[in-house]
């Protein structure tokens, strides 16, 4: 293969001509970790934080501040455990293969993680996004039938791009500026999502009033609302058959909040002469389940097009209510509770349609059903707007570490001076 002038093969592909591609044991002080014996409690609980597999969740975020579990003097004494400097990058080998982070502390590590604390050389920011692009490599290479896992020789022989160092520095300022868009975006989505929880616990309830809304809300069981059918059909190697939109019992749980915004299965005519075909406005409850405290979680369907419902549905068709604000109130605590007393079996939890009639629900007028579904819709936009924003960010990213990270593009001419 021809390589375009200014750049060379190396062994970790093509880089730029004044990039290297050295050893990262070349670059860096390699270390791991071990857990101290906790039959020994004067072992645990210490001034010294220790990164463990708990700890996965905060990993993938730049920098770990803290850590779910900590250990003493002696259990670093103790034990083949060292602590790492503050700066060092760990990466998780095992069970969240190729998980990483940057200690902003000094921290011990378990067995389960590699830690390079970088030499002069080597910024430990652009070592931390380099391993970040590098996670679907080690993914693919991690080992084992009940964990999987990378052996030690694998690092022992790992090699990176290595530009120039003030390059480096340019490549992880400006992903660090990608991850402070992230970040904020994260925060503001966190946000809305709390303010919209306040909003229903508010307004589906009664508590606040819409301007313009006054009186009593009327109690109705469910059984009142409509007639109830069920849904039929539509087997696993079925969802993916045709061109028809179908919703099964499983997406509801998976895929489905409050109303249907999009398919995930699509069924041919065949199968769809065996399915329930929904109309607008019906309400889709999960008849089985894992558990009691999620059974007959459900959906609305407030769409025009022909959709179908696959077997284990429980389907009402209600008459003089607003379905999308039938679909908000139905999943909320109050609901979710008294659905929870109708499931029936332990390790499958069934709830049937005259289970589900049972249901007491407090109701405003259908001006008001509507105009609270439309506050809470519009909420739903905004959050759909943000999180459809925070993923074309994350796209963006995920493009610029590949092309800054293996030089394909450069941020300073190759050869300048650090300045």
């Amino acid at each position: 293969m021809e390589v375009r002038p200014g750049y060379k093969q190396t062994e970790v592909g093509v880089v730029p001509d004044d990039w290297e591609a050295p050893l990262l044991d070349r670059l860096a002080k390699r270390g791991s970790g071990h857990t101290p014996d906790k039959k020994h409690p004067e072992y645990w609980n210490g001034s010294i934080k220790w990164i463990s597999l708990a700890d996965s969740p905060a990993l993938d975020r730049g920098f770990i501040d803290d850590t779910f579990a900590t250990v003493t003097p002696e259990g670093i004494a103790n034990s083949s455990a060292v602590v790492h400097p503050a700066g060092t990058v760990v990466l998780s080998r095992d069970a969240g293969v190729g998980k990483s982070a940057i200690m902003r502390t000094e921290m011990a590590v378990s067995q389960h993680f590699i830690a390079w604390y970088c030499g002069p050389e080597l910024c430990n920011r652009y070592l931390y996004y380099w391993l970040q692009l590098a996670k679907p490599q080690f993914e693919r290479i991690a080992d084992g039938t009940t964990i999987k896992t990378i052996g030690l020789p694998y690092f022992r022989d790992l090699r990176i791009p290595k530009p120039p160092l003030h390059e480096q520095h340019a490549i992880a300022d400006a992903l660090r500026d990608v991850d402070g868009l992230l970040d904020g975006l994260d925060r503001l989505i966190a946000k809305k999502r709390d303010l919209k929880q306040a909003a229903m616990q508010q307004l589906l309830t009664g508590q606040t009033r819409l301007a313009g809304f006054s009186g009593e809300w009327e109690v109705k069981r469910l059984g009142e609302l409509g007639a109830f059918l069920k849904g039929s059909g539509v087997k696993k190697d079925e969802a993916q058959s045709g061109e028809l939109p179908c919703v099964r019992y499983g997406e509801i749980y998976t895929h489905h909040n409050d109303y249907v915004r999009a398919f995930n299965s699509w069924i041919s005519r065949e199968v769809a002469d065996t399915a329930t075909p929904l109309r607008r406005g019906d309400i889709l409850f999960a008849g089985s389940g894992e558990t009691k405290e999620e059974i007959g979680k459900c959906v609305a369907f407030v769409d025009d097009l022909g959709a179908y419902a696959g077997g284990d549905i429980v389907i009402l068709r209600p008459t003089g209510v607003d379905s999308l604000f039938l679909g908000y109130l139905l999943n909320t605590p109050a609901v979710a509770s008294q659905k929870a007393s109708q499931g029936q079996g332990d390790a499958v939890v069934h709830i049937s349609a005259s289970a589900l009639a049972s249901i007491n629900l407090s109701l405003p007028n259908l001006d008001e059903q509507t105009r609270i579904a439309e506050v809470l819709s519009d909420m739903d936009a905004e959050l759909a707007a943000l999180e459809a924003r925070r993923d074309k960010t994350r796209d963006l990213k995920q493009a610029m570490m590949q092309e800054l990270l293996t030089g394909k593009t450069r941020l300073v001419p190759a050869g300048a001076a650090h300045g």
